[in-house]
């Protein structure tokens, strides 16, 4: 069977080696290929695996000292064929500490104590574990190894203080806490970097195992606790008439209030005891967060996100009434997005039950939450939602390593989020912000950090080129694929990429060679012309006059990126030809094509370049005037 197996993969690298070879390839990624982990069609290999958790967590906000604690039990599989000697321990809410590395400079008021470790053992033997050094990576040395295929029992009792400044998580206001991160958990052990230590510094984000959460939050009464996942007891922790209409909104298309201000000043939204216990559960998911406020307004509606099965999807928003004036409308903005993203782009059902929007200052996402700004303007305001909303696909629903591959997220959040844009305020509209916030500044800046690969590992790219590289280059690279291949092409080959790595730990090679399998083309010249080059976007414009009536133009490509574009022909009597071309152009020959315009005989007045969103550098090269 070995020799077998061997042979089969032999000649899967063989043919491995005429599809992708050109695309550079670091050596772990290659070892994992080789292990038969990865394969070159662009599927899990026959030996893929994956570590997984049952986290069983009881958690207490206490709002008074503003300190979270918790007890956990982990089931933890090792499902590798490696022996775990250390399991390595990950809290990002230690980015708090003084002593932890970060990428800027913080006030007084984002510092903390940091993670306090107060019970620690595993299969119930107990150990000693002083927490007071770690950063946000920590490990524990096992005291027997954790052998392949097998399992252990890890229980562990913390506690720490929430952040009186709010970043991604913490007080948002006296009375009102974002609480994220918010519990030690097992770092990811995977097949191409073995443990992941890279440490939270507050760029890059996250990296995290699908796991299974069962989890409870004890909160002071009036305190209403919104979460990811499934909530097990409403009619515990809430009066009848908050129950009826929470459970109301579940089912109709209605924005429903489910709960005001003033009923919980008044003390009619919550059980009236001294604490009460929000019991909540989501199974194979990649993270969980929760918030609560005793003053929040509280609003809910749903939407079908499954037209074949009539699924529906929650949509609600916690926000305060006075200062929040954006969230009046966030479950309005949920119920279209849902329904968007659901059937066009991704055009994959929402996978999750709900979604909830929080009025705080991160605009970050978080599995079936976003913690978003108050912005003053409802436009920009839904446009940050959506992008959030449609990370629901990326990172989550696909298990992305953020950390170090961060356009392979928010690329496509910024994708989407311009293309629902697009539906939602009408394409010059979309086109004008997406060149404002997405490409203008990258395109408009000379400096090296611009042009780097964006195959570059995101955690070691510097300042303004990790923001460039992982929204604006990468998705113009995925909308440019999109132009190439068409909308159905393209959307067959997404679907086949999503599907065939839903629930599990893509790479880009991955995403590479699922795309090409999944639209049945060899896309590797385009793949290195985006990911693997210090390309920028710069087309130019050369034309002889010919007194042929179709007159050849040249167009170089400056830049080097294959990007679509249009060739505009004014006629002098007022009439314009706009001529497409989709990146596929410069499929043979990167640097310089030969086009005709075909005039026919009419009088023109100027030949331009036009490529919409895909910025020039140089745009004062890109026209021709006939005198």
């Amino acid at each position: 069977m070995k020799k077998l197996f061997s042979l089969a993969l032999l000649i899967s690298l063989a043919g491995y080696t005429v599809s992708a070879q050109e695309l550079y390839m670091p050596r772990n990624i290659k070892a994992a290929y080789l292990k038969g982990t990865r394969s070159a069609n662009g599927n899990p290999g026959p030996n893929y695996w994956q570590n997984h958790g049952r986290y069983n967590m009881d958690i207490k906000v206490d709002a008074e000292t503003k300190v979270v604690s918790g007890d956990e039990e982990i089931l933890y599989s090792n499902n590798s064929n490696d022996t775990l000697k250390t399991l390595v321990i990950r809290f990002v809410n230690n980015l708090h500490k003084p002593t932890a590395p970060r990428s800027g400079a913080v006030s007084q008021d984002f510092l903390s104590s940091g993670l306090n470790i107060t019970s620690f053992s595993v299969d119930g033997e107990r150990y000693k574990v002083d927490s007071k050094d770690w950063g946000t990576v920590g490990s524990v040395k096992l005291k027997k190894p954790l052998n392949p295929k097998s399992k252990i029992t890890v229980k562990i009792g913390w506690d720490y203080p929430l952040s009186k400044e709010s970043g991604r998580e913490g007080q948002i206001d006296p009375n009102s806490f974002f609480v994220a991160y918010s519990y030690p958990r097992i770092s990811v052990f995977d097949d191409y970097n073995g443990w992941d230590r890279i440490p939270h510094t507050d760029r890059a984000e996250f990296y995290n195992d699908f796991n299974d959460y069962v989890f409870s939050i004890k909160a002071p009464k009036n305190y209403v606790v919104y979460a990811t996942g499934d909530f097990l007891n409403p009619d515990d922790v809430l009066q009848p008439e908050i129950s009826a209409r929470l459970k109301k909104s579940y089912n109709t298309d209605e924005v429903i209030h489910i709960a005001s201000e003033q009923e919980l000043k008044d003390g009619k939204v919550t059980a009236q005891k001294d604490w009460n216990t929000w019991k909540f559960k989501v199974d194979h998911i990649t993270d969980i967060t929760f918030a609560l406020s005793n003053h929040y307004a509280w609003d809910g509606g749903s939407v079908i996100v499954d037209a074949k099965t009539g699924r529906r999807a929650s949509a609600q928003a916690a926000y305060n009434p006075t200062t929040g004036k954006d969230f009046l409308n966030s479950v309005k903005y949920n119920i279209n997005a849902l329904s968007w993203f659901s059937n066009n782009w991704p055009g994959i059902p929402y996978p999750y039950a709900k979604t909830i929007a929080f009025q705080g200052f991160a605009d970050m996402e978080y599995p079936m939450m976003v913690n978003d700004s108050q912005f003053g303007d409802p436009v920009f305001a839904q446009l940050v939602q959506d992008h959030e909303v449609a990370h629901t696909y990326f990172p989550f629903y696909m298990g992305i390593n953020e950390t170090r591959y961060a356009y392979m997220d928010e690329g496509w959040a910024t994708t989407f989020e311009y293309l629902i844009g697009i539906a939602e305020h009408g394409k010059q509209a979309a086109d004008d912000f997406y060149k404002k916030f997405r490409v203008n500044n990258y395109i408009n800046d000379k400096s090296t950090e611009e042009d780097q690969p964006i195959i570059s590992m995101s955690d070691q790219v510097s300042g303004a080129g990790y923001g460039n590289n992982s929204y604006g280059k990468a998705s113009l690279s995925y909308l440019a694929l999109k132009d190439m291949l068409g909308d159905e092409l393209f959307k067959k080959s997404l679907h086949h990429y999503m599907n065939t790595w839903n629930g599990k730990h893509p790479i880009p090679w991955d995403y590479f060679n699922s795309m090409n399998t999944g639209s049945g083309q060899n896309l590797n010249w385009f793949f290195r012309n985006w990911f693997f080059t210090n390309n920028y976007i710069d087309l130019k414009l050369e034309y002889t006059k010919q007194k042929a009536v179709n007159s050849p133009i040249m167009v170089r490509n400056i830049g080097g990126f294959a990007i679509p574009f249009d060739l505009v022909i004014t006629y002098k009597d007022g009439n314009v030809d706009r001529i497409h071309y989709t990146p596929s152009v410069w499929k043979n020959n990167q640097s310089v094509i030969s086009l005709v315009v075909k005039n026919n005989g009419k009088a023109m007045r100027s030949i331009a370049l036009d490529g919409g969103i895909y910025m020039d550098a140089t745009p004062k090269d890109n026209a021709y005037e006939f005198k």
